[in-house]
């Protein structure tokens, strides 16, 4: 399911018919889009995620702490977080990766980290154990010359 937001003047190049998809209308996505909203307008649901978004914040401020040499900053709001490495960031997501962690790289030598907005505590502690080790996997492997598998 997709939305487009466009001044009036940009909307009048999409008239009916003009901008649509090859999945458009679909009765289970729209099922599921329906379901999605009726989850997130629960504000409870909005605390935890924002609960959970300071919790990813600090437990990432403290990887920075222990890896001040690879980690230059924790950016983002929420459970949309980045880091900005003073390393290549492949280095990073080939070491996630041994780990079972999947990120991506950003611009400007930013990894972003993206949990889902359902993850529990438990998940995202257990995430951020991994990332850890994968940062120390980083160190030990420059400190002997060995790279990570691509």
């Amino acid at each position: 399911m997709g939305a487009v937001l466009a001044t009036d003047e940009a909307a009048r190049g999409m008239s009916a018919g003009t901008h649509g998809s090859t999945f458009g209308g679909n009765p289970l996505a729209m099922a599921a889009a329906n379901a999605v909203f009726d989850i997130v307008e629960d504000p409870e649901f909005l605390r935890e995620v924002r609960r959970l978004g300071l919790r990813l914040r600090q437990s990432l401020a403290q990887i920075k702490d222990q890896f001040p040499s690879l980690i230059e900053e924790v950016r983002g709001e929420g459970l949309l977080v980045g880091l900005k490495l003073a390393i290549p960031p492949a280095e990073a997501i080939n070491a996630a990766r041994d780990e079972n962690i999947l990120i991506v790289g950003a611009s400007d030598n930013v990894i972003r980290i993206l949990p889902p907005l359902n993850v529990s505590e438990e998940e995202l502690l257990e995430g951020m154990a991994r990332l850890t080790k994968a940062f120390q996997n980083v160190i030990d492997d420059n400190s002997t010359g060995k790279k990570h598998k691509d």
